[in-house]
């Protein structure tokens, strides 16, 4: 085995987020809101030695919105279901800061965490769609800047929460009657801009310490949330000269702020189009394109600038000025989008198409070309792993018992679960209780 080992997470989106794979004859058409299908994929990545099963969600739809968003089971009552069928593998659930209050965030993270005996993980993202503000009451979406300025506030408390009692704090001692130390239960009283929270939080720390905290944000403003609070960041790169910027950039930006660059795992998401030759995955992807609704691939590029109407402008013009139109939205990837448009000099159909690219540049092919991307990658620091996207079960079954073999074979990834919990699959360390480490030092001193 290489020092630097290769993670991977398994994306389980039931009927899917594309225009294909829910049409697929061995997707069932009620996937996204069948237990029994989440746990049955968990179970296998587990068995293939996945580091992680990841979740995602969003709190905003329309008729328009992919299938699988359209009606899917809430996170982590998923989670905490396929907790009870699974012993090794992580559980990673999205959930946003933006519309949510940490004291509950903070109990039911935690309870996943004991739930699983230490496999949980947090997905912190901050709502990109406006429409959301108002399932919550209020008429505006939080602005740009200040959705990432609370998400880093709403994290610190969270964090606070989680060490509300230190790891020795309940001796149960029957014969004595002592249940719990009292001088080693903690308040927070937290108050900052946007919170104010007094705690304590009625749970202890977990196996793992806490929670392993995950970010997806692209965006300066996000790219600076990661730097401060991941542990492992859900990147969205569309090529390998992409992925090496984002992960030098992000490594970089955490090291300038005193902490360890290696501790932060990027993972950016990855569709691969596997067949047994790469003519074969080539001819699919083209049968693929060739069937596209391109109605629906305006809506879906509309999504990253708040599902803004792209069918008023000419498909075959240079890709539209959007001056003026809001990017408080998924703001990273809609700069992202007219940068590479501007750059290539794309007509509105040619970005569309490129949005729905089934597995970014390289990743159309045999089992042996997708590892040798996979490989590149990782070992040109573009990529410490991959959450792959769980599509039909043929191709789940390709990448498990074709690709994952020739990784393993080249002492890239695990043949066998060496720890317990999602921080030990990950290689991260167990945070130190802030109260437990203060009175230490206070004895020292």
């Amino acid at each position: 085995m290489s020092e630097r080992q290769l993670h991977l997470g398994a994306i389980l989106t039931g009927v899917g987020n594309d225009q294909y794979n829910w049409r697929h004859p061995d997707v069932p058409g009620d996937a996204s809101v069948d237990i029994d299908w989440y746990i049955t994929n968990a179970k296998l990545a587990e068995d293939a030695k996945f580091d992680l099963v990841f979740i995602v969600d969003s709190p905003f739809i329309t008729p328009d919105t992919s299938p699988h968003f359209l009606n899917r089971l809430e996170p982590l009552t998923l989670l905490s279901a396929v907790a009870g069928h699974t012993s090794r593998i992580g559980l990673v659930g999205t959930l946003t800061t933006s519309y949510w209050e940490p004291y509950n965030v903070a109990r039911q993270f935690g309870s996943l965490d004991h739930i699983s005996r230490g496999r949980a993980g947090w997905n912190v993202v901050t709502t990109g769609l406006e429409g959301a503000a108002r399932n919550y009451g209020r008429e505006e979406h939080f602005d740009h800047a200040v959705r990432y300025e609370r998400a880093q506030e709403f994290v610190e408390v969270v964090q606070g929460l989680w060490d509300s009692y230190e790891d020795d704090a309940f001796p149960r001692d029957k014969q004595s009657g002592l249940f719990l130390h009292k001088d080693k239960q903690h308040r927070l009283d937290h108050k900052g801009r946007h919170f104010a929270v007094a705690g304590p939080l009625a749970l202890t720390r977990s196996r793992q310490g806490q929670p392993v905290i995950f970010q997806a944000g692209d965006s300066d403003e996000g790219r600076n949330l990661g730097a401060h609070i991941a542990e492992a960041t859900f990147a969205a790169s569309p090529d390998f000269a992409s992925g090496q910027q984002y992960y030098a950039d992000l490594k970089a930006r955490a090291a300038a702020l005193g902490r360890d660059a290696d501790a932060i795992k990027v993972l950016p998401g990855l569709f691969p189009l596997i067949a047994e030759t790469d003519e074969e995955a080539h001819r699919i992807e083209r049968e693929r394109a060739e069937n596209l609704d391109i109605d629906k691939l305006l809506v879906q590029l509309g999504r990253a600038f708040n599902y803004h109407d792209f069918s008023q402008y000419d498909l075959d013009a240079p890709f539209p000025d959007l001056t003026g139109v809001t990017l408080n939205s998924y703001k990273g990837a809609a700069e992202r989008i007219i940068r590479t448009a501007r750059e290539e000099k794309l007509t509105l159909r040619q970005a569309a198409q490129r949005g729905q690219n089934p597995g970014g540049k390289g990743f159309v092919g045999s089992p042996e070309t997708i590892a040798n991307e996979i490989e590149r990658w990782f070992t040109g620091r573009a990529a410490d792993g991959f959450n792959i996207v769980v599509g039909a079960p043929d191709e789940f079954a390709l990448f498990r018992e074709r690709v994952v073999p020739i990784l393993q074979s080249r002492g890239l990834f695990r043949t066998e679960y060496a720890h317990g919990t999602l921080r030990g699959h990950l290689g991260l360390p167990v945070p130190e209780h802030r109260h437990a480490a203060a009175s230490l030092a206070v004895a020292a001193e």
